[in-house]
């Protein structure tokens, strides 16, 4: 069970993300979805860099409900928060809503990250390929709940590619 106070206490974000590294796609591999995400199969959200704007452009792709289910995208905007550390963002599904956005781990090589949200009601852990070892998965599980996150409300998103 997740006590109070390790719901109000800050999380710990990385310290540092270099923004070209981390451009690109990453494979949602589990969350705690939005009304968006349910259903969701074979999950990709890619940031783009747009130079002209200052912007992360964000594009989320899946499949509802089945890996043959209807190809579905979202488009969002990312905003840079904290320009020192990169690791928090403000992102915009809708205008004028900006939502926190914490980069809470990062792996060294970049191969996984996990990104969560300041109330903890929403997040996601995601990799640069469509699996990831089950002992790295469980680390992460292991740093999120410390974090203050309840291990309860993740599921696995299904990611079935041929």
């Amino acid at each position: 069970m997740i006590s109070a106070s390790e719901k109000t206490k800050p999380q710990e974000l990385v310290d540092y993300v270099d923004l070209p590294r981390f451009m690109g796609d990453w494979y949602v591999i589990a969350n705690i979805p939005t009304m968006f995400e349910k259903g969701a199969v074979n999950a990709i959200e890619n940031y783009t860099w747009n130079e002209e704007k200052g912007i992360v452009d964000v594009t989320f792709t899946y499949n509802a409900n089945s890996p043959e289910g209807k190809l579905k995208h979202m488009t969002q905007r990312g905003f840079i928060y904290d320009t020192t550390s990169n690791a928090e963002w403000r992102v915009q599904p809708l205008w004028p809503l900006k939502l926190g956005y914490l980069i809470i781990d990062l792996a060294d090589d970049y191969s996984y990250t996990v990104v969560g949200v300041p109330n903890r009601k929403y997040l996601w852990i995601m990799a640069r390929e469509s699996t990831l070892p089950e002992s790295v998965y469980q680390g992460i599980l292991a740093h999120v709940s410390e974090q203050g996150y309840d291990l309860n409300l993740i599921q696995k998103v299904p990611q079935v590619w041929n």
